[in-house]
């Protein structure tokens, strides 16, 4: 039975980590970076056909629906999709709970649920929740995409590859799926394979800056400073306020010897953060001086 209620969040995360660089390991660095990224916290998800939207200004209608139908599984899921939709994490938690509490097979609050203890890093909880989801629906793509990103997390990678290829194969227009498939061969440094599948991603999902800053990152290991540039100017007119984007711009900016350029775009990532260790490295490494204008484009 197929049910509304799936979080429109999953799989897409910003880079975020504070680490140091040197100028050797700089590369090596945001690599390992890209390789715990998915994009959105909880900001967008598997996408499935069924998948509810819920906006914040739903919740009180869906919160007279719940008291009209205090044991309606289903009116409890589409509330906690709505309250995860709005960053209130315990509230939905207990809704899927309560979902679940009133029917023990509801695939997609199981798949809610694990994406919810993702978040929170438990790691093993949302995989026994992909497990129990699948194990009702195993061509549940949600499920298979998020326990894919699980694995793949965990460093499993060929349960994480087998997940990813049955969601891409289920659903070839995911492009979440290809973008965490990207992730997991530019993790294996197969990063040919893995341009294809963030241009793939790019394709279907034009208007999201983390796979053009995936692509940017494997085309860097590659030695193509040209293209990497060109997908971060990209990436961080979608989104100005993306930190790993401007970073990684400053780096391929500096691998093309335009320090003016690199130093702008270092400047920008340390406006968002200043204490964020790989943009005051590459600030430094070009020369960057606190208070002077920098050329960006």
């Amino acid at each position: 039975m197929t049910r509304r209620g799936s979080i429109d969040r999953h799989g897409w995360r910003r880079y975020a980590a504070d680490r140091s660089v040197t100028p050797a390991l700089g590369l090596l660095a945001l690599l390992a970076l890209a390789g715990c990224a998915s994009f959105g916290s909880l900001s967008s998800s598997e996408k499935d056909d069924t998948a509810l939207k819920p906006a914040q200004s739903n919740l009180a209608s869906l919160a007279e629906v719940v008291q009209k139908h205090p044991n309606d599984a289903q009116a409890y899921n589409m509330r906690g999709a709505a309250f995860a939709d709005a960053g209130r994490t315990e509230q939905a938690l207990a809704d899927f709970n309560k979902a679940i509490s009133l029917d023990p097979n509801y695939t997609q609050a199981y798949s809610n649920r694990a994406l919810l203890y993702r978040q929170f890093g438990k790691l093993d909880l949302a995989l026994a929740d992909y497990n129990k989801s699948l194990s009702i629906d195993g061509s549940y793509v949600p499920a298979l995409l998020g326990r894919g990103i699980v694995y793949r997390l965990e460093r499993r990678s060929g349960p994480a590859l087998n997940d990813l290829n049955k969601a891409i194969a289920l659903k070839p227009d995911n492009a979440q799926a290809y973008y965490n498939r990207g992730l997991l061969y530019q993790s294996q440094r197969q990063y040919q394979i893995a341009i294809d599948d963030f241009s793939t991603s790019i394709g279907l999902a034009p208007h999201k800056a983390e796979p053009y800053v995936a692509r940017a990152l494997s085309y860097l290991a590659v030695g193509d400073a040209k293209s990497a540039a060109a997908d971060l100017d990209q990436a961080v007119q979608i989104d100005p306020s993306n930190l790993q984007a401007w970073t990684s711009r400053g780096l391929a900016y500096e691998r093309l010897g335009q320090k003016d350029k690199a130093a702008g775009s270092y400047a920008k990532a340390l406006n968002i953060s200043d204490k964020y260790e790989p943009a005051k490295a590459g600030f430094a490494r070009v020369g960057g001086k606190v208070g002077q204008t920098y050329q960006t484009f």
